[in-house]
């Protein structure tokens, strides 16, 4: 690369002109980094929701276990409701699902919410191996747990991994093209989908909900290798020369240097300056707290209450079920953005919020015939969520200004966490007052 570099020299030299400004690298390997950085922000999206969705599918199982001496795994495939209220035309579990999704939830609300007091400030690297450490963590607990409290804290592990990991993740999109959001979000989708239907395949299959969690000890591994093996230099997107360029190019983010010694321009923003830009957010947050609070109320509050006697599939599949085609309309919502762009994103609140209203009234008075109906509206709901979602950061991305992003998109990322601690909260008591009453 010198020697091309001199040969450019010598012939602007000859010709009287000034040496070109810097030169970008090779076509080649500007589309190698992309793609690489594309296919690793997927993957990272992936792997960082994915302990995160396996717990909420598990969460009947987690609530229906009476483990016994000497019994190795932490529930069976399909756990007899002893723990049930059986007079309940619900067949309601002792404790709402509600109380799995506070345990997954209210640790990444708390990181959330210091992210934009400093967090967010912390090298990357040691953000994304305590991520990967808890996620892997939270499988094993969970695997060998031998109480409900037991699985609970496992849980909290996956969502410390989640939250930080997002956090992280979001803010480092800052130092990278605007199409990573993208590939981010569409990750973050196939962790749902991936995610539900492998605990609900292998479960059906017949293998332990302890061999399922223990199987899945490879996503964390997957995901530190996806950062620091997959992932390019930031650099290579503002080179400082040929090859300065190409070098980063190549460059997987072990062997770099930022973005650890380059926190970004978000460090230098003022206190005054955070309040500008988090008050010009909330056009943006407070749309998605509307969205998630109304389809996780939906999954935990009213998934389990959803149960129709006259189907094949027990209460607990039922409930598999549901998680899945849930996350299967969120994964294509998500990665919807090249085909599908949403400015206005107050509409998808209020239609997650008529869903609400609308399968709150079938719980309370159960006018659907079919589960099958019920399937539709699911995955209805999960497209609503999945399109909120990556429209909500791509029109961040768009309109903050390059000193801002890296802020704006940690702190925006409360919305959905905000919207789900919200909805568990409540419903806890729902389930607690719609269980007594049946």
């Amino acid at each position: 690369m010198g020697g091309c570099a001199g040969s450019r020299q010598r012939l602007s030299d000859s010709e009287g002109e000034e040496t070109d400004p810097a030169p970008r690298p090779p076509l080649q390997d500007r589309q190698g980094a992309h793609w690489k950085n594309a296919v690793g922000f997927w993957l990272l999206g992936l792997c960082n929701n994915f302990s995160y969705v396996v717990m909420l599918s598990a969460a009947h199982d987690i609530l229906s276990h009476q483990r016994a001496p000497g019994n190795q795994s932490h529930v069976d495939p399909d756990p007899t409701p002893t723990p049930h209220n059986s007079t309940s035309r619900f067949d309601c579990n002792s404790v709402s699902t509600a109380a799995v999704l506070l345990a997954d939830i209210l640790p990444t609300l708390i990181i959330k919410l210091l992210a934009p007091l400093g967090l967010h400030l912390l090298p990357y690297s040691p953000r994304v191996l305590t991520s990967g450490i808890c996620a892997a963590g939270s499988f094993i607990l969970v695997a060998f747990s031998h109480s409900v409290a037991t699985s609970l804290c496992g849980v909290v592990l996956a969502s410390i991994s989640s939250g930080l990991g997002e956090v992280t993740f979001l803010s480092l999109t800052s130092f990278y093209p605007r199409t990573v959001i993208s590939w981010w979000s569409s990750g973050t989708g196939g962790a749902g989908l991936l995610g539900a239907l492998s605990y609900l395949g292998l479960t059906q299959a017949g293998l332990s909900p302890q061999h399922t969690l223990l199987s899945m000890l490879g996503i964390p591994a997957l995901m530190l290798a996806s950062y620091f093996l997959l992932l390019t230099s930031p650099g290579s997107q503002d080179p400082g020369g040929e090859e300065e360029a190409e070098t980063a190019a190549r460059q997987p983010l072990i062997n770099s240097e930022a973005p650890e010694l380059k926190p970004g321009s978000g460090s230098h923003l003022s206190l005054q300056e955070r309040w500008t830009v988090f008050k010009g957010l909330l056009h943006y947050i407070v749309p998605l707290v509307l969205v998630y609070f109304a389809e996780y109320f939906i999954n935990q509050g009213l998934f389990e209450l959803l149960f129709f006697r006259n189907t094949f599939l027990s209460h607990a599949q039922q409930y598999r079920w549901y998680q899945m085609l849930y996350q299967a309309g969120v994964f294509a919502s998500r990665s919807s953005l090249r085909c599908c762009h949403i400015r206005h994103t107050w509409a998808l609140a209020l239609l997650q919020c008529l869903n609400l209203a609308f399968l709150l009234a079938d719980v309370w008075l159960s006018f659907l015939p079919s589960i099958y109906l019920v399937f539709l509206i699911i995955l209805y709901e999960g497209l609503l969520g999945g399109a909120a979602y990556v429209n909500t950061f791509h029109n961040i991305a768009l309109e903050t200004s390059d000193e801002h992003r890296e802020f704006a998109m940690a702190t925006a990322c409360i919305s959905d966490t905000l919207g789900i601690s919200l909805s568990g909260l409540l419903a806890l008591p729902l389930h607690d007052f719609l269980c007594r009453l049946s």
